[in-house]
């Protein structure tokens, strides 16, 4: 991870780990294990071992992450819903765990009920990129080939109901086109076959995209919040270069189960 990648990341985790924290004398007295939904080395899994580094630190115990990727992450979700709510097992949320409750028409817990919720952890924005000798040149290019084609263009995502799937969902609905979801399990292997030019475009978050950037193995369109991003401020927004008015961001959080002692979870 480049030092800007790490500076972005840590910037917005440093509420979470800069302060003490005052758990019960019996907790921890062993390893906890840090759960997410996603493959690892993409963005939640990245953020995911930097909030266990913090939390290794402040806590005097290891802090293990485990990814369980499969279903946009209600699968891992589900598994830390029914832990026991002992401070032992934690789940990284990320923004798809607000929608997902939406988007399927059952799951195996409740989205709210279920779990303590512990603390925000970061906030970011997604970039559009594709591979660096693609015809798409640009956010305006990618709209006006997608309205132009009979055949739609292919993207990727880390699973259907994600929030990166969403956001291209509204881009293709606002720009009234159509595109092509590709589900994979994780963002790792959506770069891979966008790299190898089986897929148009993906959108991520930055963590995950910034070294093939600086490379030039990939080439960004725009990024996706309401300003350009700092660690890319060269690359436009989908509004002011294409829709006005598109604006997409993300989160991860912290959460364990229900009924976790507020001693611990704070």
């Amino acid at each position: 991870m480049t030092a800007v990648t790490r500076g972005t990341v840590l910037a917005s985790l440093t509420t979470l780990i800069a302060f003490p924290v005052f758990p019960d004398t019996a907790w921890p007295n062993r390893p906890i294990t840090l759960v997410h939904g996603f493959a690892a080395g993409g963005p939640t899994d990245t953020v995911a071992r930097i909030i266990a580094r913090g939390l290794t630190t402040r806590l005097g115990q290891q802090v293990v992450v485990d990814p369980r990727p499969g279903a946009s992450g209600t699968i891992a979700a589900g598994q830390v819903a029914r832990a026991a709510a002992d401070g032992y097992t934690l789940l990284a949320i990320p923004g798809g765990h607000a929608t997902a409750d939406a988007l399927y028409q059952k799951l195996p817990y409740k989205t709210i009920d279920d779990f303590s919720m512990i603390s925000m952890a970061s906030e970011y924005p997604f970039v559009f990129v594709t591979y660096a000798d693609h015809k798409i040149q640009t956010i305006a290019d990618l709209i006006n080939h997608a309205r132009s084609q009979k055949i739609p263009l292919l993207y990727g995502s880390p699973g259907i109901g994600s929030v990166h799937h969403l956001a291209v969902e509204l881009l293709a609905e606002m720009a009234n086109v159509q595109l092509q979801h590709v589900p994979y399990r994780g963002s790792a292997q959506v770069v891979t076959d966008l790299l190898g030019k089986r897929i148009d475009f993906m959108i991520d978050p930055p963590t995950l995209l910034i070294e093939f950037l600086a490379s030039g193995k990939l080439r960004s369109l725009a990024v996706t919040s309401a300003s350009r991003f700092f660690s890319l401020p060269e690359v436009p927004t989908v509004s002011e270069a294409a829709l006005p008015g598109y604006v997409v961001t993300s989160w991860q959080g912290l959460a364990g189960p229900a009924g976790m002692p507020p001693s611990v979870a704070d």
